[in-house]
């Protein structure tokens, strides 16, 4: 007899190898021909809703890195929230319209001049939707379960259609208004921006100081006095109309050699440096406030500019008298207003000085600023010129910088309900916390929102203007355009006259001869996804509003977050959304942002083609990705080996468990021997903590319980001591029977727990189940912990201290193998002696000692008794010896009592039953 043959060896189907890049198409095929998405839908109809709405990817390029930790993120907790309790719809959506796409057109040749608007716009849509369809396939790709076949996509004329409604009832409740003001101003795009759009990058600018000479100073001060400002844009002097001093700092009139200068004197010992001043007296003192209305003189033209007070004015740097050009500051047009003076803003659209400006006209505003320096040096106006590196407003799309402009823009004001904003922000839960101290501030702090865009492809303003120029605005407007929108789409705002977007017959005393026009604006993109809780929560059955969570990047804060958060406060008084969750940003190895010109970039699509979806899944998983986090092929790799550990676990305990029947054979907790009760209570307690860490979204929890459980409880601890009983004793052998029962609910657990992040994998393995009905573990509910109360407890304790004295000898047993006593384990015959205060912990006889410590033979003795060979250890005594006896050939123990049966002599006396009862 071949003894071989009468192991009941692991049979599993399962494969070692993942090859989880050829695998995960076929098993997302499948999913795909199975409708898995509605078929969970369907399970868990009727639960309470749990909705994470998903912030719109905008329909442009390949997927990034940042783009995969989001969405695998946000699939993750959808996923865990279907398995416990709820009903989790998760509707993918786009953001479609914007400048981006219009200038990928462009580069592609398109030339828009020889198109009407309504041409170019239907470009715009056909390039939008081949941009989404390329991205869906790349996040179907990485496992994200959503409505892929009907996500929300911004230009959809449903979505628009609300967001017409939306701009109506703000409208309504005085929120919009146009007005005059200056703000951020893109020449390289021609068109506002939005704070949301705007990024800071470090820029080399002039830094100047210009004497203003006093052409009337009210008794204050004398006209031979010049007032010193300093600017680092001295293209916006042609717009000076004032300077702004504080009316409580002290202003001083110093001499420098003959000359007469005004400044701030906290600044004067500062500017003196500057400009290179080796000595000055200060000939007077004067409060700020007295220079109200001071007039002095412009030092390129023929006006004057006025002295004003300023609250902003800082004694931080400059001067202490701040240039003030109402057409090109926030700070300088509300204070110039403020004394009556309009802005002056000799600037177009590309950025190029106008004829507002002589001497200057014609001249790109960058190169202006030579020209200007250049003739302020001519007129004597120039104390000094110098350069200096500064952060600087840049278009986050072109990455150019901005300027400040005064141009007729339209508004949603925050003022009018900053309150109730910030009390919908007390009033919602934050992860990170620190999340909401950042966005309160953010909208405390935040001025109006210019909402106007000078571009074609977006949601018209629903705007008409009267023959007199009067704006159009009304209830009756806004439904009829909202109506068209939802016939017709956004584009026939493009394609009518202004007239035949009225109401039939509507009337307007401004325009006595029924003319009308439309306004050609279109809206900030960031209203459009601003505007999805009522686009897409509101519109559609399958969701509801407001949404239990938002999840993105951290730069949302000042975008998505918050913009959704002004127009649902705005139209509701709440806020969109229960709860708010934000990720970091990928970085490489070395902490350094990814970018082609460094050649640092990690792309979703390489990791899933060499490793597969499911190691970039575990991935995202193991990271602290409330911080920015650091990609890189280490990272992978590392991974890749966790990877490895948890599926050759989850292999081991499907092949263990084949001949095992749930229904007839589970053997009950209080029937099992202690070690199996241990084990039991660890994953009790693995599954407690996983489903724990699932509910504050910490998945790198997650990810180090089920690894730790794995290779420590499972693959270095009971596995191990399991193959003796599992291998060896009968097929029903109540033991093994209790060992099966773990490693099945084991099995189990862990494979439910893990569908969340390696559905591919957990998926594949389930599909070799037997006693399972679902078709997928993704129509299953979480394991949920068994309450084992004191049982539980004193399990824990004992074992706590047991496996302290395991530890120590295998330490033993190492230093045996090293010494050539031993080569394996099971050669030796182990004797621990336990300290007073370990003492007793050995003597109960319900667990097997030696099957415990993986050796032949185990014996408990006395300190004083093992003998001078013995390892004094942490917490044990051990001597490690050749076990006595011979190895059997089935169990390879070493045993007296081989040889002892006459029809096996080569087995033990265990082997030699367990042949006779179930291979005679």
């Amino acid at each position: 007899m071949d003894y071989k043959d009468t192991l009941l060896m692991p049979k599993t189907e399962f494969p070692m190898r993942g090859n989880l890049p050829n695998k995960e198409p076929d098993m997302q095929a499948k999913w795909e021909e199975m409708n898995i998405y509605e078929k969970v839908q369907k399970r868990t109809e009727g639960r309470p809703f749990f909705v994470l709405h998903d912030g719109p990817p905008y329909a442009n390029g390949d997927l990034h890195m940042g783009h995969a930790l989001n969405k695998v993120l946000k699939d993750m907790i959808v996923r865990h929230k279907s398995m416990t309790g709820f009903h989790a719809p998760y509707v993918p959506g786009w953001d479609t319209h914007g400048l981006p796409i219009e200038q990928a057109l462009v580069n592609k040749g398109v030339n828009r001049k020889e198109l009407t608007v309504a041409e170019f716009r239907k470009m715009c849509e056909e390039y939008a939707y081949s941009q989404i369809d390329s991205q869906r396939s790349q996040f179907k790709r990485i496992g994200v379960r959503g409505n892929w076949e009907n996500p929300y996509i911004t230009l959809k004329p449903e979505f628009e259609s609300r967001q017409i409604q939306v701009f109506g009832e703000m409208a309504k409740k005085g929120y919009i208004y146009k007005g005059l003001k200056p703000v951020y101003w893109s020449p390289s795009s021609e068109s506002a921006l939005a704070e949301a759009e705007i990024e800071y990058k470090d820029k080399k600018s002039p830094s100047i100081y210009v004497a203003f000479p006093v052409k009337d100073g009210l008794g204050v001060i004398d006209e031979d006095v010049r007032i010193v400002i300093w600017t680092t844009t001295p293209w916006t002097i042609p717009a000076n109309l004032g300077i702004s001093v504080h009316p409580e700092f002290t202003y001083v009139i110093v001499n420098v050699d003959g000359n007469k200068f005004l400044l701030a004197k906290d600044l004067v010992e500062f500017v003196a440096k500057e400009i290179g001043w080796e000595t000055y007296e200060v000939i007077k003192e004067l409060k700020g406030s007295d220079l109200d209305r001071v007039i002095a003189k412009h030092p390129l033209y023929d006006r004057d500019s006025l002295v004003m007070l300023g609250e902003h004015v800082t004694a931080e740097a400059g001067t202490g008298c701040v240039h003030t050009a109402p057409g090109h500051g926030e700070d300088d047009f509300y204070v110039s207003k403020q004394y009556g003076i309009d802005a002056l803003s000799p600037i177009n659209d590309r950025g190029v000085m106008t004829d507002e400006a002589p001497g200057f006209e014609g001249l790109f505003y960058e190169d202006a600023n030579k020209e200007v320096t250049k003739k302020l040096d001519e007129e004597g106006a120039l104390l000094k010129l110098s350069f200096i590196t500064h952060s600087y407003p840049h278009d986050w799309r072109t990455k150019k910088p901005v300027i400040f402009r005064a141009t007729a823009q339209w508004f949603a004001s925050i003022e009018s309900f900053r309150g109730e904003l910030l009390e919908a922000i007390r009033n919602t839960k934050f992860t990170p916390s620190w999340g909401e101290t950042r966005l309160y501030n953010m909208v405390r702090d935040r001025g109006d929102w210019c909402i106007s865009r000078q571009r074609v492809w977006g949601v018209p303003i629903p705007v008409f203007y009267a023959e007199n120029g009067e704006a159009i605005l009304t209830d009756e407007t806004i439904a009829h355009v909202a109506e068209l929108f939802r016939k017709h789409g956004s584009n026939v705002w493009f394609e009518r006259e202004a007239r035949e977007l009225l109401p039939e017959g509507f009337e307007h005393e401004g325009s006595p001869n029924g003319q009308f026009t439309k306004e050609t604006d279109i809206m900030d993109v960031w209203f459009d996804s601003g505007s999805t809780h009522q686009g897409v929560l509101v519109e559609r059955d399958d969701l509801v509003y407001p949404a239990d969570l938002y999840l993105e990047g951290s730069d949302q804060y000042r975008g998505w977050f918050n913009s959704s958060l002004t127009t649902s406060v705005a139209i509701n008084g709440i806020a969109p959304y229960k709860g708010l969750l934000s990720h970091g940003f990928t970085l490489d190895g070395e902490g350094r942002k990814m970018s082609k010109s460094l050649g640092n970039v990690i792309v979703p699509s390489k990791v899933m083609n060499q490793l597969g979806a499911d190691i970039l899944r575990l991935w995202v998983s193991s990271v602290d990705y409330t911080a920015d986090v650091r990609v890189s092929d280490s990272n992978f790799k590392q991974v890749s080996e966790v990877y490895r550990k948890i599926r050759n676990t989850l292999r081991f305990l499907h092949g263990n468990v084949a001949d095992f029947n749930p229904a007839a054979d589970r053997v009950a907790f209080e029937d099992m021997r202690p070690i199996d009760q241990y084990v039991y209570v660890k994953l009790q307690d693995l599954i407690k903590d996983v489903l724990e860490a699932y509910e504050k979204y910490e998945f790198a929890g997650v990810y180090h319980a089920v690894n730790n459980f794995c290779t420590g409880e499972l693959s270095s601890f009971y596995l191990d001591i399991a193959k003796d009983v599992v291998y060896i004793e009968g097929v029903d052998h109540p033991h093994r029977r209790a060992m099966q029962t773990v490693m099945y609910d084991s099995l189990l657990a862990l494979l439910k727990l893990l569908t969340p992040v390696i559905p591919h994998t957990t998926d594949e393995l389930w599909a070799y189940l037997e006693h399972v009905e679902e078709e997928s573990v993704q129509l299953t509910d979480m394991p949920q912990a068994e309450d084992l109360g004191e049982a539980a407890n004193a399990l824990r304790e004992r074992f706590s201290r047991l496996m302290l004295v395991r530890d120590d000898v295998l330490k033993a047993l190492e230093e045996a193998r090293n010494a050539k006593v031993i080569g394996k384990s099971l050669e030796a015959k182990v004797t621990v002696a336990l300290p007073e205060k370990m003492a007793g912990i050995l003597a109960a006889d319900d667990i097997d000692y030696a099957q415990f410590f993986i050796v032949s033979q185990f014996e408990e003795s006395e300190v004083e008794k093992v003998g001078s060979d013995a390892l004094q250890l942490d917490h044990a005594t051990v001597l490690v010896e050749k076990a006595d006896g011979e190895k059997c050939d089935r169990c390879w123990t070493i045993s007296e009592t081989v040889g002892d049966d006459a029809d096996h002599p080569a087995l033990c006396a265990r082997c030699a039953d367990v042949v006779k009862k179930y291979y005679s």
